[in-house]
């Protein structure tokens, strides 16, 4: 039985930088992937880099007004593109692995087979391989609600699945109104589709401050996005070239037809083929792999990272992950998920809406007496040159000491803008270090001159 230092369970952004922070150390490391076309984990190859292509050159699409045989050219070759720069990606995320002396990467599906064991599956056959320390890092995986004729249906994609669409659909409902159904409504409606999101929560957004939620909200209404609030896909059947939904809505059973069918009701942790019990590893409530602060598993010497622990699943934070995992094995062991602190995070609809720490209502909840500030995004020069004055930027600050408790923004650039926002709160210095910085003009930046002058 061959035996290693350490095994890595997946190719995502936290796996990789733990296999080569290990591997860079002398280890000598194992990383399984389960087909070749997903090294690189799902946020590469089916998650975000995909969707940010596509939703980029569905901006530029919809300043195109034209026929929609004009449309689905123009979305055919967005697909090309997406695949072009998706293979590029994949193939710089072997090489680099390649090139790190100690990794050897083997492709099949891995299960645990006890302690210190993991059996690889594959075309070859099955083999049983050691390792002194197990890294699971197996992301996450649509969820397919309980529809009659979801699994049938010929016209149903997930948010894995949507990306191998090659032809744009003239009519499109999105099933699930949570950040996945926003950021593909909006790409399919910039591309020229006619786009209905069903979404069974009674308000939109309801997690994001209520202010910004409603501009959202008035965004995709004015892009004439169908919205079916407090409503349920009941039954999906194909017919006649299409599918039919038949829709339960607080005005009664309503009908729909569509030529593509996104499931977008979230994503679940990916452990359905991990065989934890075999060692020990227990799930948490959320349905991932439960993990103490140091992500460290119920059973010894396994790790798990990641959309797979059941929290929160951006990229960013599985790349921290990695970060806890280097300091407590090779470092000074000082950082944990106890002392990550607040992160950003972005939801690419257009304009882009990005968030850092509290919402005005939390921040009241929590006992802050607070201040507010408010802007238009059309207050912004930038937003006026680049053409995207639609938006609302707003923040929270804690008026006895000056510090900023949360920025909310839906605007032109705000997935890079937010960023700003948090290494000023991780600083601890007050908003007054936004309100008179100098930035570099025109820029989206200097936006938050202005929107802490609005400061009340």
């Amino acid at each position: 039985m061959k035996k290693y230092d350490a095994i890595i369970i997946g190719s995502g952004m936290g796996g990789r930088t733990v296999a080569t922070d290990l591997a860079r150390a002398g280890k000598q490391v194992l990383m399984v992937e389960k087909c070749a076309e997903m090294l690189g984990g799902v946020y590469l190859n089916e998650g975000g880099i995909p969707a940010n292509a596509l939703a980029f050159k569905a901006q530029y699409s919809a300043q195109r007004d034209g026929m929609f045989i004009e449309q689905t050219a123009g979305y055919r070759t967005a697909i090309q593109d997406k695949d072009i720069l998706i293979a590029s990606l994949r193939e710089t995320c072997c090489d680099a692995l390649g090139r790190t002396d100690n990794i050897t990467v083997q492709i099949g599906t891995a299960s645990l087979a006890g302690e210190h064991l993991v059996r690889i599956e594959n075309e070859q056959g099955d083999v049983t391989v050691q390792g002194d320390k197990i890294f699971i890092n197996t992301g996450a995986v649509p969820i397919i609600p309980d529809i009659q004729g979801i699994r049938e249906s010929r016209y149903v994609y997930t948010s894995s699945t949507i990306f191998r669409l090659k032809e744009l659909p003239k009519r499109m409902i999105v099933i699930g109104g949570g950040y996945l159904g926003l950021e593909f409504a909006s790409i399919y409606s910039h591309f020229g589709s006619s786009v209905t999101i069903v979404e069974k929560q009674e308000n939109f957004l309801p997690n994001e401050d209520e202010e910004i939620a409603t501009a959202v909200k008035d965004s995709f209404l004015k892009r004439k996005i169908g919205l079916l609030l407090a409503s349920t896909v009941i039954k999906i059947e194909d017919v006649r070239g299409c599918a039919l939904l038949t829709i339960q809505t607080p005005a009664g059973e309503e009908l729909l037809y569509a030529d593509a069918v996104l499931i977008a009701a979230g994503r679940k942790p990916n452990v359905a083929e991990l065989n934890l019990r075999s060692a020990g590893v227990e799930l948490s409530r959320t349905g991932g792999i439960r993990v103490d602060e140091y992500l460290r598993t119920t059973a010894p010497d396994i790790w798990a990272l990641g959309d797979v622990t059941g929290e929160e699943q951006f990229q960013a934070i599985s790349l921290d992950d990695a970060r806890i995992i280097r300091s407590q094995l090779l470092g000074d062991k000082k950082r944990t998920l106890n002392n990550r602190g607040q992160f950003p995070y972005c939801v690419s609809v257009s304009p882009a809406f990005a968030r850092i720490g509290l919402t005005e209502k939390e921040a009241r909840g929590r006992g802050f007496s607070v201040k507010i500030a408010r802007m238009k995004s059309e207050e912004s020069s930038q937003s006026r040159i680049i053409g995207v004055r639609w938006g609302l930027l707003k923040a929270v600050v804690d008026a006895n000491t000056n510090q900023i408790l949360g920025v909310h923004l839906f605007s032109a650039m705000a997935h890079e803008t937010i960023n700003l926002a948090k290494a000023v709160m991780d600083a601890g210095v007050p908003y007054t270090a936004l309100r008179d910085g100098i930035f570099t003009h025109p820029s989206m930046t200097e936006a938050f001159n202005g929107l802490f002058e609005h400061l009340e």
